[in-house]
């Protein structure tokens, strides 16, 4: 059977370290350069930091302009949340974004052409679906699942409309669906569409706003994949830039004759620079700002929330499972969130791949799990679903996000008390001096690649203007 509501797949965008070995980026003039070093001989140009999708696409825009531009990016690699793995030979996976939601209009799918980068189609209704004890989804459970889905989404809608303080989406539904009265198999089928939503936006329900959690502009378009992984834009737009690897900012400072920007490195001079460090970098305070950020910035950052969605890759021997794009699980009420989503990859790749996502609570508790017992647990559904006698993975690919100090975490949400304007306030320039972008900086459509795209080109055009 067929669930029509994956909304998760409209929305979900940005986030997904590893297992898997660095690319190799030698289209690109990456270096790990020398210290004290100014962004041009007159100390005028601009430091971007970071390498994600945003300061490239800031970096590019601005040398493209003329400007003297330098990029210093803490790992040694680039692409920050958009990382593609070569660890399986000839199977390029992306281990961060993977998808261009919504082709119509999409700025990455104008990228995509130049680059002749392969894309294909996902679909959100090619999906099989399973039961608790591993039966398929009939007629009947669709019908109250969609009835469930539905009446979910008219409390939400109601409470946008008529409340004056915000809450949790989980207090708003359970409220709406006077959840103490379910029954355990009515809470499983209504638990289903809640972790839909984290696995959309990547933040608990718990925390999540009921009155903005879903302030972001709609999708237009088909989603799509990249078989050869999405470091076909990122290296596009790196082509000729000066990228510092292994340069981890650590301080920044301005006044009204330029940026200084110290790394455990050296330290760098220019006349602007472009900060794109994600939220959750921000939030840790592991970058410090010399005069310090104006209050409404700070309270950006302390109120926004960071949210996990993180990937498991599985290999097999061989495809035990059904030919449609997604398979979803609805594990019983103890197990809430765990391992409900996964992707048909052997379509895109011809190989017999299976990938499972977990978001928000889950995906961040299994971070401190080994990846034997992360692969076991993905293994226990798998075989609820397809019976003990399937094979045993032949390798694993498993991402930890919120542990990444580089991330720490894969993509904002709004968070209870957070408002959509403060993401205005986290994209405000301080002092005229220094920039901000980054996805989270992006108030139609943060938590997307493009949203992260169209950021770096605003930043960037506020220096060159």
């Amino acid at each position: 059977m067929t669930m029509h509501r994956r909304r998760f797949l409209q929305r979900a965008g940005l986030g997904l370290p590893s297992l898997a070995a660095l690319t190799s980026l030698s289209a690109c003039k990456v270096s790990p350069a020398e210290a004290n070093t100014s962004a041009s001989s007159g100390s005028e140009g601009v430091i971007v930091v970071g390498a994600g999708i945003s300061g490239l696409a800031a970096a590019r825009h601005l040398a493209d302009q003329g400007e003297e531009v330098v990029v210093l990016e803490a790992r040694n690699r680039i692409g920050g949340r958009i990382w593609t793995s070569d660890k399986w030979a000839g199977v390029p996976l992306d281990l961060g974004a993977s998808w261009i939601h919504g082709i119509d209009n999409n700025p990455i799918a104008t990228l995509a052409t130049k680059a002749k980068a392969r894309t294909v189609v996902t679909d959100p209704d090619s999906s099989t679906d399973y039961l608790p004890d591993g039966s398929e989804v009939d007629d009947a459970h669709e019908k109250a699942m969609e009835g469930w889905q539905s009446k979910m989404e008219d409390a939400l809608a109601a409470y946008q409309d008529n409340a004056d303080k915000d809450t949790s989406v989980r207090s708003v539904v359970e409220r709406a669906l006077h959840w103490s009265s379910l029954s355990d198999d009515d809470k499983v089928l209504a638990s289903f569409g809640l972790n839909d939503y984290e696995h959309e936006y990547s933040g608990s329900v718990g925390q999540m706003s009921a009155l903005y959690f879903d302030s972001g502009a709609d999708i237009k378009g088909k989603d799509v994949l990249f078989p050869g992984g999405y470091r076909r834009i990122t290296d596009l737009l790196a082509r000729g830039l000066s990228i510092r690897t292994g340069h981890v900012v650590k301080h920044i400072d301005w006044n009204s004759s330029g940026v200084t920007v110290g790394t455990n490195k050296g330290t760098f001079h220019g006349g602007h620079v472009v900060v794109t460090l994600p939220l959750g970098v921000l939030q840790s305070g592991a970058v410090t700002f010399g005069p310090g950020l104006p209050a409404s910035k700070r309270n950006a950052i302390a109120q926004l929330g960071m949210g996990v969605l993180n990937k498991c890759y599985l290999r097999f021997p061989r495809v035990f499972w059904p030919d449609t794009d997604w398979m979803t699980y609805m594990p019983e009420l103890g197990k809430y969130g765990q391992w409900e989503q996964w992707i048909n990859i052997t379509r895109p790749t011809g190989q017999p791949v299976l990938l499972g996502f977990n978001a928000a609570d889950f995906g961040r508790t299994i971070e401190g799990w080994s990846d034997t017992q992360i692969v076991n647990s993905a293994m226990g559904t798998l075989r609820t679903i397809f019976g003990s006698d399937i094979p045993t993975p032949v390798d694993c690919q498993i991402t930890r996000w919120a542990s990444d100090p580089y991330a720490r975490g894969s993509y904002s949400y709004n968070k209870i008390g957070s408002t959509p304007a403060m993401r205005d306030h986290l994209a405000a320039a301080v002092d005229d001096r220094v920039h901000f972008a980054g996805e989270a900086t992006h108030r139609a459509s943060y938590q997307t690649v493009h949203g992260a795209y169209l950021s770096g080109i605003r930043a960037a055009k506020e220096i060159a203007d």
